[in-house]
């Protein structure tokens, strides 16, 4: 990495690789992740256009037992590779990791260790240039020596300051031995720079970590003398001098300093806890207050924010700056909104005359759960430009922008019209009352079919609180059955895409009703794919696990051939026919049996308002299928449909079962008698749904304990 100005503010890419120790165990995100296992990453990522990523060649994984035993199996290879596609690595040796087993951030041999293993890593890679010893060692001592999160598990002030010391130390020392092999090494120190804000109240409790946050940056730069307001509590807290002098001796300041800035990353302390909700309750010992996100109080308004942050950086150090970390772990929309607002504020600065030099899309593979800093294993995925969850990483949106924003410095999607939650009026946690939300002027639409429905309605619901401007079409509004009525709707909202959610959805009427379930269900369809395809736009409908037989002896993927037993699936299997002749890219979703919070028509809401009021509920032991909670197939479907994927797929809940064994587990969770669950017999059947394409959806269990948790919250 040559330190020059840019023209452009690059793109470069990062693998999420923690190794962090957690009790006797410890998590690694390129395991779980399946990177380790794949040798077409490389090749994703260069096609993308980034030439510079962040890449790991972690102590814990090279020299796990002992520290003069290395094995570098593997990682030659993928450095190879890496050299070969023509891009340029930032090694890290340790990510949030607490080092090999024969070592701990509190051990003061720990810096001495790291530095011998960063001379062989630069020994092993002489071409190499540009290091990360150790990624955010300030957080990684917080969440380790004070907030007890990660090994060693500490909660005190001297275990923070402990382990921060011993980091820095070993940056420092690493950086040393490195230069002594290839002498214009870079050091790229990344550290999350987050700031707190507060009530008038808590003014000294926010100043506090202010200061903090600086910590790590200003050891290395050797600004903390005896006149630095830090000095004296690190030395109360049994830091020597001497170790401290060893930065104002030798200091080590960054090549490049990599601001690791996140959505949550800037605080707020409040006093007033009832107005937050519990899990931000917390306190400092002396006083009781809540720590919640600074996005979410609309007092900070121009204070929060990836610009603001940079900006403090710059003039606080005066050295380059690359934002080494842009992820966010939601909704497609957001994540793309999320990217586009931290690399349009480094390309402001930019102009405006601060030294930035590149924007890193992170987790390109995604991360495992990071919603609990790791702590539990649930198995919480978010993905990033690719999603992993398929037998082949799968490009999302965000590949698209990354190599959209690599090549021209620019990326358009329709989603970006409307500001991300963190910019919308309803993420307040308290505010005055507002009228309804009205449609932004300019603002690029979003068409959605089935206006009375289960699934239209839960569409707009759910477009609504992603912030994607939509109309939402009744059977009044448009005729989806009726070309003309389909023409003069759609040219006059001119969406950017359109969800077809209407339907007829009487599957025992069905065979009474035909004419008219196959005019909804197979030839509204087919009109709306006719009319989009013309426009140029993207359609998205939805289809049914009936148009299987439930024959097949094993859940239908698929390419699994369509062969339905009532008048229901066939208008659903012609439905899809149609389609996919009238246009090519249209996206068809298979689904099954819905149950959701928002409405009483489905099985859960019925099972549950019999067994409330102590009636029997009959259910079939024969009939297997996959039982899908409508809020987790509306997301990953707009997810889909963002991330401009086509053809069949299938989503519903991972987890097959039968309706009996459905009933039962409902009244288990709700603890309702399970006696009054009764099996009812019949043809053995089972169209159960399982995807070849991947299983992006949530498993049923999950599903079914979120579906009781919103069901209380409505209640409420």
């Amino acid at each position: 990495m040559e330190l020059r100005d840019y023209s452009q503010i690059e793109l470069w890419g990062g693998f999420e690789c923690s190794i962090v120790r957690i009790g006797e165990t410890a998590r690694d995100q390129l395991a779980e992740t399946g990177h380790l296992g794949r040798s077409c990453d490389f090749e994703s990522v260069a096609a993308l256009g980034l030439k510079t990523v962040r890449y790991p060649l972690l102590w814990e994984s090279v020299s796990p037992e002992r520290p003069d035993a290395f094995d570098w199996r593997g990682h030659d290879e993928r450095f190879q590779k890496i050299r070969e596609l023509g891009m340029t690595p930032v090694v890290g040796l340790v990510h949030h990791g607490s080092g090999p087993s024969y070592t701990d951030l509190l051990d003061p041999h720990f810096p001495r260790l790291l530095a011998a293993y960063a001379r062989k890593v630069a020994e092993r890679l002489p071409w190499v240039e540009n290091f990360t010893p150790i990624n955010e060692p300030l957080t990684t001592a917080r969440f380790s020596g004070l907030y007890g999160h990660w090994w060693p598990h500490k909660s005190d002030d001297a275990s923070f300051l402990r382990a921060l010391v011993h980091q820095c130390a070993a940056v420092l020392l690493s950086m040393e031995a490195i230069r002594e092999v290839t002498p214009q090494a870079k050091l790229v120190q990344t550290e999350d720079l987050g700031k707190t804000f507060s009530t008038p109240l808590l003014d000294d409790q926010a100043a506090y970590e202010n200061q903090r946050r600086w910590l790590s940056l200003d050891l290395l730069c050797g600004r903390i003398d005896k006149r630095h307001p830090w000095w004296r509590i690190f030395r109360e807290r049994g830091v020597t001098e001497a170790e401290l002098s060893l930065f104002l001796d030798r200091p080590c300041a960054p090549d490049l300093v990599g601001v690791n800035h996140y959505l949550t990353s800037e605080r707020y302390l409040d006093e007033r806890v009832e107005i937050y909700p519990p899990h931000l309750h917390g306190g400092n010992g002396r006083r009781r207050y809540a720590d919640a996100e600074a996005v979410r109080i609309g007092a900070l308004d121009g204070d929060t924010g990836p610009a603001a942050r940079l900006k403090e950086v710059w003039d606080r150090y005066g050295l380059p700056i690359a934002i080494t970390e842009a992820h966010h772990g939601c909704s497609r929309d957001e994540q793309l909104r999320w990217l586009m607002d931290v690399y349009r504020a480094a390309t402001t600065l930019k102009r405006e005359g601060v030294d930035i030099r590149a924007v890193t899309i992170w987790s390109l593979f995604g991360a495992f759960d990071w919603n609990s800093l790791l702590v539990r294993k649930a198995g919480h995925y978010e993905p990033g430009a690719f999603d992993v969850r398929s037998a082949k990483p799968r490009p999302t949106a965000l590949a698209k922008a990354a190599a959209s924003l690599a090549a021209a410095g620019d990326y358009d999607h329709p989603i970006l019209d409307a500001p991300g939650w963190w910019k919308r009026d309803n993420r307040h946690y308290a505010r005055a009352p507002r009228s309804a939300p009205r449609r932004s002027e300019g603002r690029r639409l979003l068409a959605v079919t089935g206006a009375t429905g289960t699934l239209g309605r839960a569409i707009s619901r759910i477009c609504e609180s992603r912030g994607l401007e939509h109309v939402l079409l009744s059977r009044a509004d448009m005729d989806i059955a009726e070309e003309a009525s389909v023409k003069r709707k759609l040219e006059k909202v001119r969406p950017w895409a359109v969800i077809n959610a209407a339907g007829y959805v009487d599957v025992a009427r069905a065979h009474r009703e035909s004419d008219r379930c196959m005019r909804e269900n197979a030839r509204g369809p087919e009109t709306l794919a006719r009319a989009t395809s013309a426009l140029g736009v993207p359609f998205v409908t939805f289809s049914s696990d009936l148009v299987f037989d439930g024959l097949l002896g094993r859940a239908y993927r698929e390419p699994d051939a369509t062969s339905p037993l009532c008048v229901y699936g066939l208008s659903k299997a012609e439905a899809e026919r149609r389609v996919a002749a009238a246009h090519r890219d249209a996206l068809i979703i298979r689904t099954s049996a819905f149950f959701g919070p928002w409405d009483q028509f489905n099985f859960a809401f019925a099972t549950l308002a019999r067994l409330r009021a102590g009636k029997a509920v009959h259910a079939s032991a024969h009939m297997s299928v996959t039982p899908t909670y409508v809020p987790d197939l509306v997301h990953i479907a707009l997810d889909l449909l963002i991330d401009g994927e086509t053809g069949v797929w299938h989503l519903a809940n991972r987890g097959c079962c039968n309706w009996y064994d459905f009933a039962l587990r409902l009244a288990d969770e709700a603890r309702l008698p399970k006696a009054l669950v009764l099996p009812k017999s019949g043809m053995r059947r089972d169209t159960s749904l399982d995807s070849a394409r991947g299983a992006l959806m949530p498993s049923l269990d999950n599903a079914v304990s979120r579906f009781f948790e919103d069901e209380r919250r409505l209640s409420a």
